[in-house]
């Protein structure tokens, strides 16, 4: 029976080398570097974050060493990652990952939507979490709300208006019955299941920590 995907210590230099860019320091958790790294190992990004800390606080005598031996000698470092991410089949099926499953979580997250390739599940949660913060009449274009989000996920303002408009679909309190035919209402409505009853501080909180993804 394969095993699922565990840490691997060689995974340190990966992490200290994204600890070490500028600015040097821990990255928020859903950073585009964090998530991209995420991807890579199939580790979801909380946990690279929480790791990253213990390198932040030098937790342990393994981190220590790696450290000492990296940290003052960035050359090394690149070198001893491009060898690592050199080695036959890694971030692949190949015997890097022999004897592993491989089960994609929160990756599809970050992936582009199959009904729209411009929009991704991570995106749908913010505008959700914008949703929450507006009236029907200000879902609309104009709405400074709107552009600003539009600006920062690099999208068209009326994409993101569209979005609202099927989730208008999703909430029983506006409860509407008019018929939408919109390939993105199974999306919004998996996306609502998950969070459109929840409490929305906390949708707001998690929204704020994947805009920075965005930046």
């Amino acid at each position: 029976m394969a095993k699922k995907q565990l840490w691997h210590d060689d995974y340190w230099l990966l992490l200290m080398q994204l600890y070490l860019r500028k600015p040097v320091g821990v990255k928020p958790v859903y950073s585009r570097q964090m998530v991209d790294l995420s991807m890579e190992l199939h580790i979801a990004p909380q946990q690279l974050f929480a790791r990253m800390c213990e390198i932040a606080n030098l937790e342990t005598p393994r981190i220590e060493r790696i450290w000492q031996d990296y940290s003052r000698n960035p050359k090394r470092l690149t070198r001893a990652v491009e060898l690592l991410r050199n080695m036959m089949g890694f971030n692949s099926g190949g015997d890097f990952y022999e004897g592993v499953e491989v089960e994609e979580t929160f990756e599809r997250d970050f992936r582009p939507l199959p009904e729209d390739d411009r929009l991704t599940p991570i995106m749908l949660i913010i505008i959700l979490d914008l949703y929450f913060q507006l009236t029907p009449i200000t879902m609309a274009t104009e709405t400074p709300e709107v552009q600003e989000l539009a600006r920062l996920m690099r999208i068209p303002a009326t994409l993101v208006v569209e979005v609202m408009e099927v989730f208008q679909h999703c909430d029983p309190y506006l409860n509407r019955h008019d018929v939408i035919i919109n390939p993105l209402l199974q999306p919004c409505q998996e996306i609502w299941k998950h969070y459109g009853n929840a409490d929305t501080r906390m949708l707001n909180s998690y929204a704020m920590q994947l805009k920075e993804y965005f930046k």
